[in-house]
């Protein structure tokens, strides 16, 4: 999120471990997975009819890739990776590298397991590292839990596009004009037109090759290089559609794959931005809810809709007159919302509103500019630890097709404002994010149905905020072997951070192969 164009909308956030208990009412309708290799393993995977003979050879090479994992502190291993920038021309150019961290399994190995916090732009390595993936006791036990940083992220080749200072420029900065009109539509096209520029200068071709199918390709060609004749996957978030994309290509290399907190990739950037803009809604009126009759700090009085109404008046108010940081930077409505949307993620983060609305109201930014922070990954000192912000807007620009037709957007804008008036306004005019992007979409919205895979778990919970419940219910329907699990709560994601329902149908699922019969409806 940053204080211009609305993209798509937000990434994931980190979720959280829960305890393991029993559940009853699964069949078991898959095998046991065999035992890990010790040796790449190709399986599935063939040379197209129209490659060349070098690119049949440059894909066996990174098929068969020997992994070197080094100890790198705190009982986790690392290593690097290879892969081609171009998957249809894996002969040509010099190869880009993949971050790879894992932590080994406690018991015996029945395989690697995969996972990914979503985005796009987060950090596997990071995930794995600082929470183990957000995977339980159990599958530690018995999985090598493996994190990476895709192909434009991190670690890994990424996308570089500004140094600290342009890029805070950038995130909070303030455009002029009132959103939506000329003069804040002509900034707008001009800052995503010179971000773009810079992103092509200091990435160079990979930048047009950073596409969710390719980060994909990777995936199945790192399942080969640990040894799985069978991917097993757990993602969050955007790695969803990492999944789900994976599945649709490789359906016969789906192992045990869990899809939590749906971005479906069917969804247009149209319907995500109408579903997101209503989720974090919903999750707003929530929080109001708890905060009246829960909650003993609450700053607010009245109704639900009288909340509302004061945070809408507060946005307008740092709109008109931007409050200033300590550190110089100002705090317009586009950093408080970043700021107010990202304790919705987790209702064990909801206090953390009451705090800024309290700030806020005194004048100060403080508050504000530290959740922003947090969830731009920068640091105090002003330094960016990971580039998730240009890696998003790089991968959504490849992902998705962006209407800019004005009447469109001012259609959309009006739609949305009228019928989530405190967040919608701020997702309108997205078609303006990749409006002057140096390379085109590569992806099609489309149904995946996997047809052939395994098994495979969607999790969706009824008021998640980033990824609404709706669009994991579609995803479930949409694959040919998908079975949903439903949690009836609030926040984004449902595993580690629901209740025992969850996780044991999940942890069941990928140690045993049992597959809830029907929605647990947890």
């Amino acid at each position: 999120m940053r204080g211009g164009v609305r993209r798509r909308g937000f990434r994931a956030l980190a979720v959280f471990v829960a305890s393991i208990a029993l559940l009853a009412g699964c069949t078991s309708l898959s095998p046991k997975l065999p035992t890990k290799t010790s040796t790449p393993v190709q399986t599935g995977v063939s040379s197209s009819p129209t490659q060349t003979p070098a690119d049949a050879a440059a894909t066996q090479k990174y098929y068969t890739q020997h992994l070197v994992w080094k100890d790198c502190g705190g009982g986790f291993q690392c290593t690097t990776a290879e892969a081609p920038i171009d998957w249809s021309h894996p002969s040509q150019g010099a190869p880009i590298h993949l971050a790879l961290i894992q932590k080994p399994a406690k018991g015996h190995a029945i395989g690697s397991l995969f996972t990914n916090p979503g985005g796009p732009g987060e950090s596997g390595v990071d995930f794995v590292r600082q929470g183990t993936g957000n995977t339980s006791a159990q599958l530690q036990q018995n999985y090598d839990v493996i994190g990476w940083d895709p192909r434009g992220v991190g670690q890994s080749t990424e996308v570089k596009c500004y140094d600290d200072k342009q890029l805070d420029d950038y995130v909070y900065g303030i455009l002029p004009g009132a959103r939506g009109s000329a003069q804040w539509r002509a900034a707008s096209e001009k800052e995503t037109a010179a971000l773009g520029a810079a992103c092509l200068k200091n990435t160079g071709s990979l930048l047009g090759h950073v596409d969710t199918a390719s980060t994909a390709h990777d995936l199945d060609m790192l399942r080969s290089d640990v040894g799985d004749p069978k991917l097993n996957y757990l993602g969050f978030s955007y790695g969803t559609m990492i999944g789900a994309i994976y599945a649709g290509m490789f359906p016969k290399n789906v192992g045990r794959m869990t899809l939590d907190g749906v971005v479906d990739p069917a969804s247009s950037f149209d319907d995500l931005t109408t579903l997101q803009a209503g989720g974090f809604e919903s999750n707003l009126k929530a929080y109001a809810q708890w905060c009246l009759t829960q909650d003993k700090t609450c700053p607010f009085r009245g109704s639900v809709s009288s909340v509302l109404s004061d945070v809408s008046a507060l946005l307008n108010q740092v709109q008109a007159h931007p409050i200033k940081n300590s550190d110089g930077r100002l705090l317009g409505a586009g950093t408080l919302e970043t700021a107010i949307i990202f304790p919705l993620y987790s209702t064990a983060s909801w206090p953390a509103l009451d705090v800024l609305f309290k700030d806020v109201a005194n004048g100060s930014a403080k508050v504000a500019f530290e959740l922003a922070d947090q969830y731009n990954n920068r640091t105090a000192a002003g330094a960016y630890t990971v580039n998730t912000v240009v890696a998003f807007q790089a991968i959504d620009c490849l992902d998705y097709t962006f209407d800019t037709d004005l009447g469109h957007m001012q259609a959309q804008a009006a739609q949305l404002a009228a019928a989530y008036p405190v967040v919608g306004p701020f997702f309108s005019y997205g078609g303006i994010a990749c409006s002057g992007w140096p390379v085109k979409p590569v992806r099609t919205p489309a149904p995946v149905t996997a047809a052939g895979s395994a098994p495979i778990l969607v999790l969706g919970t009824t008021n998640d905020p980033a990824t609404p419940y709706q669009q994991s219910v579609n995803l479930a329907h949409e694959l040919q072997n998908g079975h949903l699990i439903t949690w009836h709560g609030s926040g984004h994601t449902a595993y580690g951070r629901s209740n025992s329902c969850v996780s044991n149908a999940v942890d069941n699922y990928f140690v045993h192969g049992t597959v809830p019969a029907s929605d647990p409806n947890c």
